[in-house]
């Protein structure tokens, strides 16, 4: 089945465009980042306890992605931390790589679905902006929700994010050779789309 994977930090817009994308096919979506935010939150307490996130990665359910705490960003802190544990990513990568085998196709976004979950997908994305930019776009996003947001501890926590997703030893945040790099800082959604669709169309036809 045709797979398009999407990659990219956090708020460079790749979820929205591998939801359209998925939309846009008739394809199923998963954004894996969900996965490792539902394990981060089971075990949010005991962050510094491997032990504990490996155990709830490998008693994972789909049922434990449910629920607006998930979208928070202390779960995002949370699941960045536990997707470091090597067996925690070990754990998850057989549901990713079900997930990605359905029909007629699917989209998945997020750290290591181009070099590691699905690395022979015929479409690979990279989607990426400035730090400034995502800081910002997660700034307005939290507080179009009604949460309170501080753009410099937004800045602060993306920066920190960033530099755990590569520094990692196991399924490092990158690109992945044959990836096509979409750079939205100056983009809106429906033109980093677009830019996405012309490159994803011709390769899934």
């Amino acid at each position: 089945m045709p797979v398009i994977a999407v990659d990219g930090p956090a708020a460079s817009g790749k979820g929205t465009i591998a939801k359209r994308l998925a939309a846009h096919f008739g394809f199923v979506h998963l954004d894996t980042g969900l996965l490792y935010r539902a394990v981060g939150w089971v075990v949010r307490d005991r962050l510094d306890d491997p032990r504990a996130a490996i155990a709830a990665a490998e008693a994972f359910d789909v049922g434990m992605t449910c629920g607006d705490e998930l979208r928070s960003e202390d779960a995002g802190r949370a699941a960045s931390k536990i997707s470091a544990i090597p067996e925690v990513r070990a754990a998850l990568l057989a549901f990713q790589r079900s997930f990605a085998g359905q029909a007629p196709g699917a989209v998945l976004d997020g750290r290591d679905i181009g070099t590691v979950i699905c690395p022979d997908a015929p479409v690979k994305l990279f989607v990426t902006a400035s730090v400034e930019v995502r800081a910002g776009r997660r700034h307005k996003e939290l507080q179009a929700r009604g949460n309170p947001s501080i753009y410099a501890e937004i800045l602060a926590d993306l920066i920190d994010r960033d530099r755990r997703d590569s520094e990692r030893a196991t399924a490092p945040l990158k690109a992945a050779a044959d990836a096509f790099h979409l750079e939205t800082s100056m983009m809106d959604a429906d033109q980093a789309f677009a830019a996405a669709l012309a490159f994803a169309a011709p390769r899934i036809a």
